[in-house]
């Protein structure tokens, strides 16, 4: 198969478009529904949650290592299609809202994590910078429901929503078409796949270093990410509900795509562990800048905001190509599904404290994200200090 990284990447984009799409419709919702911003942050955790007990299952029971992972993303991203269109059509309120958007979650479970394995089955030798490439379009995929809203302001919220459920079919087509990749196929003197082996993980020091720096990085994206539209409203660049808003949104969210590539191009050179204590102290940076420049000019507080978006999620791929290179290759899918399973667990907490204090907290809720990036780079630092990169397992 020709350029495999090409077609999970962009499965990837079109799959991972379910997972805000809610989000984009946060003024409608807000409206329509009678709801508040803090309701908005359950509908978020919801499809947290979702995901959380999804990797867990997926982890635990070895399943993500038991069947081909294309399969498993086809199956979940036709899945997720059919819940965030229930979602659009049928959701009338909170409780049924959020019951979908769970379900939601739950089906991305089979996707994000599967699809880090897959790029792993097919480039095994080049991890750092083909994740870099796959959480670009996971960040351009969380981005491009703000997008769609941009493109067809004349929409409906509902309509907007199964746009990105129809882009997931197509992504379920795509990984269904290509299969999994030569590598990482089980060998005949691997131990077997016991419930719960994945556990095991946390006893090798490599994993562990980069896992805690993940978590950390967890704390601070996905409220970033939930909390963007209001920090645009915040800083006087948008008013609610305009085209300018979602643009805004679009540029700051989608700029973690760029973040991303650049990224993974220099992990090619400097090593995944110093590109993501990089990014890491650069969203710190921004983090503690952002409540400080709220006042100054519109230009400078934009250009903080997109120079947040970029760093926030670069540090990403490169914790999950870590973790993959730190464990048994039979167990790759099952410890990258527990490692998102606890790094997600995290963003729900952040993401609740978030949209409930940001209305009395206003700029400074960037502060409460702050420690995030902090006690990543602790965790990352026995990795970080290293003078060279470790070589690539195979």
């Amino acid at each position: 198969m020709r350029h495999p990284v090409a077609v999970i990447v962009l499965a990837q984009l079109f799959g991972t478009s379910l997972w805000f799409s809610a989000n984009s419709a946060a003024d409608d919702l807000i409206r329509q529904w009678g709801i508040s911003p803090a309701d908005l942050g359950t509908l978020t955790n919801a499809v947290q949650l979702g995901f959380i007990i999804g990797t867990l299952s997926f982890a635990i029971s070895g399943l993500a290592d038991r069947y081909a992972a294309s399969r498993i993303f086809a199956v979940c991203a036709v899945a997720g299609a059919l819940a965030n269109a229930a979602f659009a059509l049928l959701a009338t309120g909170m409780e049924s809202g959020v019951a979908l958007r769970f379900a939601v979650g739950l089906c991305l479970a089979g996707v994000y994590p599967l699809g880090m394995k897959l790029v792993v089955s097919w480039v095994p030798e080049r991890a750092g910078s083909a994740l870099a490439q796959l959480v670009g379009m996971l960040t351009l995929g969380t981005a491009l429901p703000h997008g769609i809203r941009l493109a067809g302001a004349g929409w409906s919220w509902s309509a907007t929503i199964l746009v990105s459920s129809a882009l997931a079919l197509v992504a379920a087509a795509l990984i269904l078409h290509l299969g999994d990749g030569p590598h990482l196929r089980r060998r005949h003197d691997a131990p077997p796949l016991r419930l719960g082996r994945v556990f095991h993980t946390f006893s090798i020091r490599e994993f562990r270093a980069s896992a805690f720096g993940y978590f950390g990085h967890q704390w601070e994206l996905y409220a970033f990410w939930t909390l963007t539209p209001a920090l645009v409203v915040i800083s006087g660049l948008a008013s609610p509900g305009s085209p300018a808003l979602s643009g805004f949104a679009f540029a700051i969210i989608g700029i973690g795509a760029l973040g991303c590539l650049i990224g993974g191009w220099c992990s090619l050179r400097f090593g995944s562990a110093r590109v993501a204590a990089t990014a890491l102290a650069g969203s710190a940076l921004c983090c503690a800048l952002f409540p400080l420049a709220i006042n100054g000019p519109a230009w400078a507080i934009a250009t903080l905001l997109l120079v947040w978006g970029a760093t926030v999620v670069a540090d990403s791929p490169h914790f999950s190509a870590l973790s993959a290179r730190a464990c048994p290759p039979e167990i790759v899918g099952s410890a990258l599904a527990f490692q998102n399973a606890i790094g997600f667990a995290i963003t729900m907490l952040s993401i609740q404290l978030g949209t409930a204090w940001i209305v009395d907290w206003q700029a400074s809720i960037a502060w409460l994200l702050l420690p995030g990036p902090v006690i990543g780079l602790l965790g990352l630092y026995p990795l970080w200090r290293r003078r060279q990169p470790e070589p690539v397992k195979t």
